[in-house]
């Protein structure tokens, strides 16, 4: 008798957890060890659909925290991937703090620390070769490498107003012809210009922006005032 009532217990939880979204779940039972498979189906969800979530993963390693003997390697290193494939925001800082320093010490932790650190540091081409040396690693989530490739144009487009060609094809490691098509998207989709190879090269001019070209800050931060000026006027009459 005891054991039927737990099976019905057991069914009963089951129905409740299926009737759930994983969003749902969380905002729930965000303490409850329960739905810890629950969460760490989600993250193989978010590696296999591309998908991602940092509230339900930052969850799961909270759970971690208090059922310590259920903890999967496998599972924080798929989420510490996710969240450098989320830079620049800084995931992979908020995961690695729910995660014991005995864990971080292993071997593979040690190498996505150091992968975040080259890519916050913006050392792309040790970030590339270190990444080489650790594909065992990294390929378990299709398309890390797309990922660091979007992260590093976009402190590219940030920090310079143009690029030559060896510069760029360095920081997303690609060259040859998979850099020529690479271009051509940024060229039809972005704004990108190219000038015409010369000697020094061919170097390729990124559209202006507040960050690249400090006037543009500078101007609109001139326009504010006036318009706020232009406001008072009518009051000092």
């Amino acid at each position: 008798m005891g054991k039927e009532i737990q099976k019905q217990a057991q069914s009963g939880q089951q129905q409740l957890t299926n009737s759930y979204t994983v969003e749902q779940l969380v905002a729930l039972n965000p303490y409850n060890p329960d739905i810890l498979p629950d969460l760490e189906n989600y993250v193989n969800e978010q590696v296999m659909t591309g998908s991602y979530s940092l509230d339900t993963n930052l969850c799961l390693l909270r759970l971690y925290q208090f059922e310590p003997e259920r903890m999967s390697t496998q599972i924080i290193a798929r989420i510490l991937i996710k969240a450098l494939m989320a830079m620049p925001a800084p995931d992979f800082s908020l995961c690695l703090f729910l995660i014991p320093e005995r864990v971080q010490m292993e071997e593979q932790f040690k190498t996505l620390i150091v992968l975040s650190h080259y890519l916050e540091t913006a050392r792309f081409r040790q970030f590339w070769e270190e990444a080489a040396k650790n594909r065992h690693i990294l390929e378990a989530v299709p398309g890390f490498e797309q990922a660091i490739q979007s992260y590093a144009v976009h402190i590219l487009s940030l920090t310079c107003q143009q690029v030559p060609r060896a510069v760029l094809a360095e920081a997303i490691n690609t060259e040859g012809l998979a850099l020529d098509k690479f271009l051509e998207h940024q060229v039809a989709e972005c704004g990108w210009l190219l000038e015409k190879s010369s000697a020094k090269g061919q170097t390729i001019i990124l559209p202006r922006n507040e960050f690249n070209h400090p006037e543009l800050k500078k101007n609109a931060a001139d326009s504010i005032q006036l318009e706020h000026i232009t406001r008072i006027f009518p009051i000092l009459g």
